[in-house]
């Protein structure tokens, strides 16, 4: 029986790269988005709101 270690589940990657990876991927889906013209998901912490901000800075709170 072959024990998986914590590096084998993660191919070897440490947690604080696959944390950069994670939010590098979001940046650039992010940019996609406003390229081709879409909104992009945000949460707003004062309001404690979430919102869509499209590409020309309009904010269009959710259930509002």
């Amino acid at each position: 029986m072959t024990i998986a270690n914590e590096l084998d589940s993660t191919c070897g990657i440490s947690d604080e790269e696959l944390t950069q990876r994670f939010k590098d991927a979001i940046r650039i889906d992010d940019e996609i988005r406003r390229i081709k013209g879409l909104p992009v998901a945000r949460y707003d912490s004062a309001t404690k709101k979430a919102y869509l901000e499209y590409p020309d800075g309009r904010r269009e709170y959710v259930g509002e």
